[in-house]
């Protein structure tokens, strides 16, 4: 998550899993491993003193759901829905690390590889299901494709999104995430959303002023 405020208490992070050479028994550690991120919360909010706020799982279901809403004829829409649902798989482990905290993009890389080397070998013993899944990851990390690039404008997107929906229901004021992901938009449609988002936005804070 790209925006969070300085007050980040320092991480740690659990052991990387130990096959135990029984592959049914390593899937299923993997089936528990991922209900992580149903439950560990994103971070910028956390620092930012939202109630409540979104998991991660939320966070790529959401984003998965954009993927279907793109009228892009050149994308593979299955692809950035696949893409959507692994992009922070990595977090299962390492959790949701925020530029704050002190890591470089370098050492952060290297955690969240780690991780998904882990998943793969370790827990789903290099299977063409978990090649495919540290394939998509790692399309996601380089950036490169069509696809990996319109699901980072998703990612922007649907954090710009989900913080307008926090200033709304809680009115705290949280403009480093527009700051952070609105100007960084890329895709032409995913532009087209944002400015709308921008300006339901400011549609709201013109009625809460003349309240």
């Amino acid at each position: 998550m790209d925006s969070s405020s300085s007050a980040t208490p320092i991480r740690t992070f659990p052991p990387l899993y130990k096959s135990t050479g029984d592959e049914k028994k390593d899937m299923l550690a993997f089936i528990h491993v991922i209900e992580r991120l149903k439950t560990q919360k994103r971070t910028g909010w956390v620092n930012n003193n939202v109630s409540g706020p979104e998991s991660i799982a939320d966070h790529m279901y959401r984003m998965a759901m954009l993927s279907m809403l793109v009228d892009d004829q050149s994308l593979d829409v299955s692809k950035c829905v696949m893409i959507a649902l692994v992009h922070d798989l990595a977090e299962a482990q390492v959790g949701d690390i925020t530029p704050h905290e002190g890591f470089t993009k370098a050492e952060k890389h290297k955690l969240e590889e780690d991780a998904m080397k882990s998943f793969v070998h370790d827990m789903l013993h290099g299977s063409p299901a978990a090649q495919r899944i540290f394939a998509l990851w790692k399309e996601y990390e380089e950036g490169v494709t069509p696809e990996a690039k319109f699901v980072k404008d998703l990612d922007k997107f649907e954090m710009a999104t989900q913080a307008s929906e926090y200033e709304c229901d809680q009115k705290t004021p949280l403009q480093q995430f527009f700051d952070s992901s609105i100007p960084r938009l890329r895709h032409p449609q995913v532009q087209s959303w944002g400015e709308t988002l921008m300006q339901e936005r400011e549609d709201v804070q013109r009625q809460r002023q003349q309240q």
